[in-house]
């Protein structure tokens, strides 16, 4: 059984109402307090549990669960398919919170339906929650409002998002191969630096024998590993913390943000990902019947990059003032020339929805080409770089062991 903190109205005096209350469920938890005479208006589950000895014992897995983007997605292809059918929807949301496994979205869901069974409209509802549904999404439900085509909007929301969840995945799925690679790499040669190295170059001190150049810096590196290992990981933690510091003001996140997009290979993946995000998400707002500045604004926030920001940021100042949209987007000299010329075509010949689409559906092919590629090409490095370490390691130990040997002989 849950816990649940709630605030509600007394039925009879109409006074604010507020306490914490066992329950199996928020259906539950409604009927008892409307049992009692309060109407619930919200309701939160509480982090901790009773166990059976009646001690309190805090919920851990609730500090990791999230609400993810897949979720969201079938979330809405599910209300699309039911409000499209007909069905209202306050019974559409409770349809939904009966089919949803995720407990953190069950409760929102709850909220929200109880909100738009109040009479608040289903955008606002939906905006108190801006971790689950971000403003592209709040915007997008409001102009379906407006426009009396929601479910048609909720239809481009699923795609949407589905879009931006496979574009995602494609891309950490890119790097997470390189970077497990990396993390084994450095964990084995680190192992053989501390535990085989100093054991084996141990018998080399009892001789008086000069050393490979190549042998004499393995055995620097394994000592120095070894004595000042504290110093090297707190120096590592300092560059690390030194760097979240610089990146988090504006000066540093701004020149990273521009490092990230000229940087080799991944400079031109980085830049090809955030003009898709924003083509598309700018095609599917306009489509929606958002205002082109307002479109803009939320096109924006997807870039999670400060220099490309700054160029739309500029463009709006410019559309503003009457000037074209692909004009100062070409000026910032950071979106690519088709990019701005297919935006000119649209402005022009009044598609410029159409025109978006296809330059996110392009550039999201190239962004599929070039991970895999990409893919191919780091998997063989990173096993010849792992080669190549553990083989020096071997060398430096074996040429000098040889060495010994023929002396011996």
């Amino acid at each position: 059984m849950a816990v649940y903190e709630y605030r509600g109205v007394e039925i009879k005096s109409g006074k604010a109402a507020k306490g914490v209350r066992d329950a199996e469920s928020p259906k539950a938890l409604r009927a008892l307090l409307r049992r009692d005479g309060v109407l619930l208006t919200e309701a939160s589950e509480g982090k901790e549990k009773k166990n059976t000895k009646g001690r309190r014992e805090v919920d851990f897995m609730a500090f990791f669960k999230r609400v993810s983007t897949s979720e969201i997605a079938i979330l809405t292809r599910q209300l699309a398919t039911l409000v499209r059918a007909g069905v209202p929807l306050v019974e559409s949301l409770t349809a939904l919170m009966d089919q949803v496994e995720n407990e953190i979205l069950v409760r929102i869901l709850g909220e929200v339906r109880d909100s738009v069974n109040q009479g608040t409209p289903f955008s606002k509802s939906l905006a108190v929650h801006p971790k689950v549904f971000p403003p592209l999404y709040v915007n997008m439900v409001a102009a379906g409002e407006a426009s009396g085509s929601l479910e048609a909007v909720l239809e481009r929301l699923a795609d949407f998002t589905e879009n931006q969840s496979r574009l995602k995945g494609k891309v950490f799925a890119a790097l997470m191969y390189p970077a497990l690679m990396s993390v084994v790499g450095f964990g084995v040669v680190t192992l053989l630096m501390v535990t085989v190295v100093p054991k084996v170059t141990a018998i080399f001190d009892s001789l008086d024998q000069e050393l490979p150049i190549y042998t004499r810096a393995l055995i620097f590196m394994s000592n120095t590993i070894s004595d000042y290992w504290w110093l090297l990981l707190g120096g590592i933690g300092a560059g690390v913390y030194g760097f979240i510091r610089w990146i988090a003001t504006e000066s540093g996140r701004r020149r990273f943000d521009l490092f990230k997009l000229r940087a080799p290979v991944f400079g031109r993946l980085n830049l090809l990902v955030g003009v898709a995000r924003f083509a598309r998400t700018l095609s599917t707002l306009l489509a929606s019947g958002v205002p082109i500045l307002r479109a803009m604004e939320i096109g924006s926030n997807v870039l999670e990059n400060a220099m490309l920001q700054a160029a739309v940021a500029s463009a709006i100042g410019s559309i503003r003032e009457g000037e074209s949209i692909a004009e100062p987007l070409k000026r910032s000299e950071l979106f690519p020339p088709m990019v701005t010329h297919m935006i000119a075509i649209g402005e022009r010949t009044g598609r410029l929805e159409e025109m978006l689409e296809n330059v996110a559906r392009a550039y999201e092919s190239d962004v599929d080409t070039k991970v895999t590629a990409l893919t191919s090409l780091l998997e063989p490095l990173m096993i010849v770089g792992l080669g190549l370490s553990v083989g020096f390691i071997v060398i430096s130990i074996m040429v000098p062991l040889m060495q010994m040997n023929q002396a011996v002989q």
